[in-house]
């Protein structure tokens, strides 16, 4: 009973001037027939305290553009954040120790709405990264996320093995980024660091584009 009245009661939280802004990006969706050369795709991933999006936190953030079939090296994003908490298990993963040089939430918040904008997100396993950051996003107005967002997983299924495969039925680990990255030879180099992570799936990307180029996908509306 006390959660539908904390639900009912809970003061609602203003937009800030910075979600406005990045919410007005949206008032024109993306023409289905763009051609995916002049798409714009911010390629991220975060590192966490931990797998629970209500009790954990991001530690680092790593991102980078991709545009033209080109990685935009020259826009790419590393961010330690100043989170309330670390797990030992959390650090054999990532490797994160502090005191290192840390961004304020709020200042990390409007940097990364302003640097991702209306690009297309891309990431592996891309939902549990948006759920930790729509949780940090939250407390400044932002309700969700609104840029289209493409899995890496999901489109190495699709066009490996056709949109109706089910996963279930394949090899266990078949489409982890380590194994797809061996696949399509990219060298796994600063694997579980938030950006060489973000830049490993930004090279998937490149080469799952070219692939579906190859099969006859070649604007937007095809692609998602």
């Amino acid at each position: 009973m006390m959660g539908w009245l904390d639900f009912l009661f809970r003061k609602k939280i203003a937009k800030t001037a910075f979600v406005k802004a990045y919410e007005a990006l949206f008032a024109k969706n993306i023409p289905d027939q763009r051609p995916i050369s002049q798409l714009s795709f911010t390629v991220l991933d975060t590192e966490t305290t931990g797998l629970d999006v209500k009790k954990d936190y991001i530690v680092s953030f790593g991102a980078v553009k991709v545009k033209g079939y080109r990685l935009q090296l020259n826009q790419s994003k590393e961010v330690y954040l100043n989170t309330p908490i670390q797990k030992a298990d959390a650090l054999k993963v990532h490797e994160i120790l502090y005191p290192i040089e840390i961004s304020p939430l709020r200042d990390f918040a409007e940097d990364f709405l302003k640097y991702v904008s209306n690009d297309i997100i891309v990431g592996h396993h891309i939902g549990f990264d948006l759920g930790m950051l729509e949780k940090l996003l939250k407390q400044y107005g932002l309700r969700s996320l609104l840029n289209p967002v493409i899995d890496t997983q999901a489109l190495a299924m699709r066009l490996e093995k056709g949109p109706h495969y089910d996963p279930r039925m394949g090899k266990r680990g078949e489409f982890a980024l380590d194994a797809l990255c061996e696949r399509y030879g990219i060298a796994l180099d600063d694997r579980h660091t938030a950006a060489g992570d973000a830049f490993l799936t930004a090279q998937l990307l490149m080469k799952l584009l070219k692939l579906a180029e190859q099969k006859g996908i070649r604007t937007y509306g095809a692609l998602v």
